[in-house]
C-alpha cells in the first residue's frame, strides 16, 4: 500500500493548521510503516487530499479516471474560512459552494472532529458518505515541559510576569481582538501571540493595526521554531485560545501534550472530550476568561495538577503514533471496499 498525501501551496500553507496536519500525517504514517508519497505524478494506490485549490482538484480528477479511491480530508469549511484574511466574508460562500464539489466528488471523507463530521453530513454533502473521524494529533514525546528550553526561552524574551500565551495565525475568527481585550485589563501579566506574521498583509486593516500597536504587555514573536515554542508552553501559566470557529485546533493538543493549563472558548468543538473543570477550563466572554485566568494564574485551582494530568492522558489518545494507526486501518478498508 502507498499513498499520496497532497497538499498544494507547501509554502504558502506551511505555518498554518493545514500545513501542520500533513506534517503530522508524515510522521504519524512514518511511525507505523505507512508507505507514502509527496509527488502525485509517483504510483500510488490511493490518495489523500488535505488542500482545496484547483491543483487538489485536478489530482482528485486524476486519480477517479485510474480507478484511484480518494479521500478527503476536510480541513475546509466555510464557517472556519469566514473572519480570517481580508474579504474572507465575502469569499466564504464561494469557499463553501468549491468544498461542497469537492468533498462530495471524494470516494471517502476524514474529519478531525466528531463537530466537523456533522457539520459536513448536514450542510455540504449532497447524499451520505461514510466520514471517519480522525484528529489531527500531537507528537507527545517532543511536546511536553522541558527545563532546559524553558529557561532558552525565558533568557531571549526576559519575561518577568506570569506569562501567558496562545498560537495560531491572527485571525479576527481566533478571537485576537478579545485577546487584546483581556491583556489591557490584566497589565499584570505577559502576552504572547505566536504565528506567522508573513501574512500580515492578507489581513483586514483593523488587525493589521492591533499587530503593529498592540498593548505593551503583548508580544508577536510571529513563527518560531519548534524549540522555542516548546520554551514558550514550559514556561507559560495557561495557553488562552479564544477562537469562535474551529475544527479541532493542533495548538490545543499540543497544550494538552505539554501539561499547561489549557482556557478555552466554550464552542462546539469542544463539546464532549474538553471538559471544564476535568481536562481544560472553559469560558463564554471575556469576563469567564478573566475569571478563569485568574484563577489558573494564582494558583487558586486546587485539583490543577489532576487536571493537566486528565489533559494529558487525552493527549496521549491522540499521539501521532495511534493516529497513524488509525490512518493505516482505514486506508485498508478503503482499499477493501472501494467499488463495492
Amino acid at each position: 500500500m502507498k499513498v499520496l498525501l497532497f497538499s498544494e501551496g507547501k509554502n504558502l500553507f506551511s505555518k498554518s493548521g493545514v500545513g501542520q496536519a500533513l506534517n503530522h500525517q508524515k510522521e504519524a504514517l512514518g511511525a507505523n510503516n505507512v508507505e507514502f508519497t509527496l509527488d502525485e505524478k509517483d504510483d500510488y494506490d490511493l490518495v489523500h487530499i488535505n488542500t482545496i485549490g484547483l491543483k487538489s482538484f485536478q489530482v482528485l480528477r486524476q486519480a477517479k479516471k485510474r480507478g484511484i479511491p480518494v479521500i478527503y480530508h476536510t480541513h475546509t469549511t466555510y464557517e472556519d474560512f469566514r473572519g480570517s484574511v481580508k474579504f474572507s466574508n465575502q469569499i466564504a460562500p464561494i469557499i463553501k459552494f468549491w468544498t461542497k464539489i469537492l468533498y462530495n466528488s471524494a470516494d471517502y471523507l476524514i474529519s478531525p472532529s466528531e463537530y466537523t463530521k456533522n457539520l459536513i453530513k448536514t450542510k455540504y454533502l449532497r447524499k451520505d458518505k461514510e466520514i471517519r473521524v480522525i484528529s489531527n494529533g500531537v507528537d507527545t514525546k517532543n511536546f511536553c515541559k522541558n527545563e532546559e528550553l524553558k529557561n532558552k526561552f525565558l533568557e531571549e524574551y526576559k519575561i518577568d510576569k506570569p506569562l501567558v500565551i496562545t498560537a495560531g495565525l491572527p485571525f479576527e475568527r481566533k478571537g485576537i481582538q478579545d485577546f487584546m481585550k483581556l491583556a489591557e485589563k490584566r497589565k499584570d501579566y505577559q502576552f504572547m501571540w505566536f504565528g506567522s506574521s508573513s501574512i500580515k498583509s492578507m489581513l483586514p486593516k483593523k488587525i493589521q493595526r492591533i499587530i503593529e500597536n498592540p498593548p505593551k504587555n503583548v508580544i508577536f514573536p510571529g513563527y518560531v521554531e519548534k524549540d522555542m515554542l516548546i520554551g514558550a508552553f514550559s514556561a507559560a501559566k495557561a495557553f488562552l485560545f479564544m477562537t469562535y470557529e474551529e475544527n479541532e485546533g493542533i495548538v490545543v493538543l499540543e497544550a494538552l501534550s505539554a501539561q499547561l493549563p489549557l482556557i478555552v472558548r466554550d464552542i462546539p468543538v469542544y463539546n464532549k472530550w474538553l471538559k471544564d473543570g476535568e481536562n481544560c477550563f472553559k469560558a463564554k466572554n471575556n469576563t469567564g476568561f478573566i475569571e478563569k485566568l485568574r484563577k489558573v494564574v494564582n494558583g487558586e485551582v486546587e485539583n490543577l495538577d489532576e487536571i493537566v494530568k486528565n489533559a494529558y492522558e487525552l493527549a496521549k489518545e491522540r499521539d501521532l503514533t495511534e493516529i497513524g494507526k488509525k490512518y493505516k486501518e482505514y486506508y485498508e478498508y478503503v482499499l477493501e471496499n472501494f467499488g463495492k
